[in-house]
């Protein structure tokens, strides 16, 4: 039920409250259903909670949710429409003082204001001027993209090419199977091997957990592939601490050891794929440079392991009677050929038919099972009414600083910023920052906080939090539909994004109908397809019931195993071509740099923070306190170094400097340092650790290469 109220206990001080369905709309595989108590008389939230009938969420939040209240009624946030005061320059603002930079103003001066010099600079440099940034800050599909992209389709304003995440892996997994699908999550339960193949399930993908220790309590074993020893590997029964980049490799080598001794599924890969392709694939796998002595060399894990662990694979079903499944992350595609990596792991269930029985197979992302209507939310067409008259150029995301800083023909004059902030974690923060540091570019932040992003914005205006708002979404982590609803009148003047985007359309003069349109009736658009995926699916239902499932295709013994049967290919059959083969980054130990710049970094995300979000609550900050402004090293590489835990060093390379606090343990293998990501303005020096990451771009997807990224560490 989205709304179930109830009454005092016996009539007297007790106010009534009621219980909302909500959905947590963070950038998180599980998208929660949630439960919102509201106090009746006063309309304030007291409680949010699981939302225990969900099946595969099943009624807990993980620690970051849990506390967020906190979020909703903090007392720093955004709450009303600022403008920059005359004369105070761009940059960075010391946490607490950031309200001395700015002024209120009213929504109808914010609205004229923003309207009118967007309409000035469309005049004087062309639409194409106008750049907005945004990625999932929320995942509902309002949210993320219905009237923003109506409003910059309308006006002619260049295209993101939103990269910066899962870009790779979703072009990857999507080139091999033709959509982005993956295993039931429930239907873990059922695997006899798990593979974690860079997968912090305990860490941010918590609600898949419960599953897997379903899954040990009935013998099964779980192994974690990882350079960094999580959460999950510190849980695991076996952790392999791969070396960055290298993971091609290494599943080449499994296939090597699969082809090499008959594990194979020679039916399912006839069914499933060209004859052609599949003995092109086994001869690639069966070169010598595949073979597990030379595998073992570059990812720095033993030669009998990668034999062990090939055929524990290969055999999990005839073992123990019950297949192997393995949950791929993003973290592999964020090098150079990560793209080429997830393209590799993904086949593996191919070449064993794993796929064909309950609990086995791969999860990468399920977004691709949710058919919503992307087009009748966003209405690309408008372009043509735009006074370009055509598409608008694309920019990647990616390369924000260089398009700041270096994008001609026009240059970038206005930014538009909502659902991120790229001042903390766009890769080569120095450019991003210079470009955004410009006197000449206008710039817009609708967020729910002072970020980093929003020291350098002209205008602030206030966003909402999921309780504040309508929307409706699936999962890129199970297969069910959820609207959210709103549970609390938003605070302040908060408006999100149907509303801000519509009223900026209106003040631009725009007159479609479409930007009339609201929260209903854009949850009724993203409805409205034929896919029988959908069938049935509608806004009234999902208001009625919460949650609803998809209606995935089903077998004769009634469960839905995705790519079990060549009909759940959408162009008949999987794409081995081309071959995956194993290449070493630009920035990697294997690489010329390497010789200045000989350890490789890996810029984690903290555990208890979600991409930047929540970096700046205390009760967060306590959670992730051990970490926070710590470089890990390994005692190889921090002995020669004549570095211990507790010195403050410098991490280096030509792009910048950071400095931090050394924390010598074995969590990273030798040549590998780690540190966590947070806000620049909490950082020392409020230097973030995407002052040394680049602009390099995947071999698929053009997304971010967070992970290919060589450093020098040093006593500061």
């Amino acid at each position: 039920m989205s709304t179930l109220p109830s009454a005092p206990h016996d009539g007297s001080t007790q106010s009534a409250t009621r219980t909302v369905h909500a959905v947590c709309t963070l950038d998180c595989p599980d998208s929660c259903g949630v439960l919102v108590t509201v106090d009746q008389l006063t309309g304030r939230a007291t409680r949010v909670q699981g939302d225990p009938a969900h099946p595969v969420t099943r009624g807990f939040l993980c620690g970051k949710v849990a506390k967020y209240l906190d979020r909703v009624y903090a007392p720093d946030r955004l709450l009303y429409p600022m403008r920059r005061r005359a004369g105070v320059p761009k940059g960075p603002l010391a946490q607490g003082r950031e309200a001395e930079a700015f002024e209120r103003i009213s929504w109808d001066e914010a609205l004229a204001g923003i309207t009118a010099k967007l309409a000035a600079t469309a005049e004087e440099h062309g639409p194409e001027s106008i750049l907005p940034y945004s990625y999932a800050g929320t995942i509902g599909q309002l949210g993320y993209g219905s009237m923003d992209r109506r409003f910059f389709h309308r006006l002619g304003a260049s295209q993101l090419d939103r990269t910066i995440c899962s870009s790779a892996g979703g072009a990857a997994l999507t080139s091999v199977y033709g959509v982005r699908l993956g295993t039931v999550p429930q239907h873990y339960a059922h695997a006899g091997l798990i593979i974690a193949w860079g997968a912090n399930i305990h860490g941010n993908n918590i609600h898949l957990w419960p599953f897997i220790e379903q899954a040990r309590r009935n013998g099964a074993k779980l192994i974690v592939i990882d350079p960094y020893r999580t959460r999950t590997a510190a849980l695991a029964d076996e952790h392999l601490a791969i070396r960055p980049g290298t993971d091609t490799l290494l599943a080449l080598g499994l296939m090597h050891v699969l082809f090499r001794d008959g594990l194979e599924d020679r039916e399912y890969l006839a069914a499933s794929t060209d004859p052609a392709q599949a003995e092109a694939l086994q001869a690639h796998a069966l070169l010598p440079e595949h073979a597990p002595d030379a595998v073992a060399a570059v990812t720095g894990i033993a030669a009998e392991t990668i034999v062990r662990l090939a055929r524990a694979y290969g055999t999990s079903l005839a073992l123990t009677g019950r297949p192997a499944v393995i949950r791929l992350n993003y973290g592999i595609q964020r090098s150079e050929y990560g793209g080429t990596a997830v393209r590799a792991v993904s086949m593996l269930p191919l070449i064993t038919g794993s796929w064909k029985h309950l609990g086995g197979g791969l999860t990468l992302s399920t977004s691709g099972a949710f058919p919503f209507n992307g087009k009748a939310l966003q209405m690309p067409e408008l372009m043509e009414a735009s006074p370009l008259g055509r598409a608008s150029r694309v920019v990647n995301m990616s390369q924000l600083g260089a398009a700041l800083t270096t994008l001609d023909d026009p240059p970038v004059k206005a930014l538009f910023v909502y659902n991120s902030n790229p001042a903390a974690v766009a890769p080569n923060q120095n450019d991003v920052l210079r470009g955004m540091a410009r006197d000449d570019l206008f710039t817009v932040v609708h967020d729910q906080f002072f970020t980093d992003t929003a020291d350098f914005a002209d205008y602030l205006l206030p966003a909402p939090t999921f309780l504040e708002t309508k929307d409706v979404q699936g999962a890129y982590g199970h297969f069910f539909a959820q609207v959210s609803n709103r549970a609390i009148e938003p605070r302040g003047e908060v408006r999100n994004n149907v509303r801000l985007f519509a009223e900026l359309a209106k003040h631009m003069g725009f007159t479609e109908a479409c930007f009339d349109d609201v929260e209903d009736d854009l949850i009724d658009q993203a409805l409205t397809t034929d896919h029988p995926w959908f069938a049935g699916i509608t806004r009234e239902r999902l208001e009625r019931e919460g949650h609803a499932a998809l209606n995935l295709p089903k077998n004769a013994d009634g469960l839905s195993l995705p790519f079990s049967t060549p009909e759940w290919f959408p162009h008949g059959r999987v794409e081995l071509f081309p071959l995956p083969a194993y290449m070493a980054a630009t920035e990697s130990r294997s690489a010329p740099a390497a010789e200045e710049f000989p350890l490789e970094f890996l810029p984690r995300k903290a555990d208890n923070y979600m991409n930047s979000t929540f970096a700046n609550h205390a009760g967060h900050q306590h959670m992730e306190a051990r970490n926070t402004g710590v470089l890990e090293m390994h005692p190889d590489d921090a002995a020669p170094r004549k570095i211990v835990t507790g010195d403050r060093v410098e991490i280096f390379n030509r792009r910048g400097t950071i400095k931090l606090h050394a924390q010598v343990n074995r969590q990273v293998a030798p040549g590998v340092v780690a540190a966590r990501l947070a806000w620049n303005k909490l950082s020392s020096g409020q230097a973030g650790l995407n002052r040394l990451t680049s602009e390099n771009l995947t071999d698929i997807g053009g997304g971010a290469t967070f992970y290919s990224t060589l450093v020098e560490v040093r006593k500061a």
